[in-house]
């Protein structure tokens, strides 16, 4: 499955990776059924699947805080997303 994915430009022309570096390995994994594994490629992709499924879910049932739950559910995505790049780096 590996030789399906895109490769990362950043990675490839700059040797550094991205904030979304690991993204696609982590889903197929978590269509593989080893979800410890996607964390650990890709630690924020159980929050943006929680986020996306409730903007999909909002689309049709409306929620009534719904601005505030998206808000927040983005906040901690973008966080654990630059919390675990700063980490990948440092390492």
């Amino acid at each position: 499955m590996e030789e399906y994915m895109l490769p990362c430009l950043n990675k490839k022309i700059l040797g550094v990776e991205c904030m979304g570096c690991g993204i696609q390995r982590s889903i197929a994994l978590i269509f593989q059924g080893e979800f410890v594994a996607a964390f650990q490629i890709y630690p924020a992709i159980y929050s943006l699947i929680t986020l996306f499924l409730f903007i999909g879910i909002n689309i049709f049932f409306k929620f009534k805080h719904s601005n505030k739950i998206i808000g927040a559910l983005s906040i901690i995505t973008v966080a654990t997303i630059i919390i675990s790049y700063i980490i990948k780096i440092t390492n």
